[in-house]
């Protein structure tokens, strides 16, 4: 996805030897500390060697770089999804108050866990900016509940299974579509998208970019 300073969208162009990750987190001690697993080092890419492809395949993603795309000044799609607990959440219920929306592409894969951390640690700047933060991507609600358990992950996590709101917001992919978006949305307190930030392999600069916004807004 192209850059465009106007509609505040970033995308980060590296090449594959930076896709790489050291697997180091500096995180409170009182946190369960992400630890190295013998899943891809890929940022959201998780290859298991009892799956004969990866989950997270090309033609899943291929559609979402064509689809719909949701741009600054326009409405958020409204959608109803359910959370690590297995309730249904619809995008409506927050209206009102700002929202930060982030699509990740997977639970418990490196960079999605130190991004989840990063969120986890600012909450209260958040909560004192008066926003909510959502976490979405395409695991079922028991790998939520698991990840947000583990990490202690204050906010709510919502199980996209099929990737339905990640087409219908137009959220693109990276390497080619193999890989899920990880792009954040931050909605104003009527639904409308204000900022959109998309860096995949610098998962902690959409805390800090969306807190920049916030504060400034």
């Amino acid at each position: 996805m192209a850059s465009s300073s106007s509609f505040f969208t970033f995308s980060s162009q590296t090449t594959l030897h930076s896709h790489l990750h050291r697997n180091t987190f500096l995180t409170k001690t009182q946190f369960p500390v992400p630890t190295k697993s013998s899943e891809s080092n890929f940022f959201g890419l998780r290859l298991s060697p009892s799956t004969s492809r990866s989950p997270l395949s090309p033609c899943s993603f291929k559609s979402s770089i064509f689809a719909k795309q949701v741009n600054k000044g326009q409405s958020a799609p409204d959608f109803t999804l359910k959370d690590q607990n297995g309730k249904p959440v619809s995008l409506k219920k927050y209206k009102g108050k700002p929202v930060v929306v982030y699509f990740y592409p997977a639970d418990e894969t490196p960079g999605c866990t130190k991004q989840a951390c990063a969120f986890r640690d600012s909450y209260e700047k958040f909560k004192k900016a008066g926003a909510e933060v959502i976490g979405i991507s395409g695991d079922d609600s028991a790998s939520h509940k698991a990840f947000a358990s583990k990490y202690k992950l204050p906010y709510t996590l919502l199980s996209d299974e099929g990737n339905r709101v990640r087409k219908d917001w137009g959220v693109p992919g990276d390497l080619f579509g193999a890989l899920p978006g990880r792009q954040t949305y931050v909605l104003d307190k009527n639904g409308v998208v204000q900022l959109i930030y998309n860096n995949q392999f610098q998962p902690e600069k959409h805390i800090d970019e969306t807190l920049k916004f916030l504060k400034a807004a």
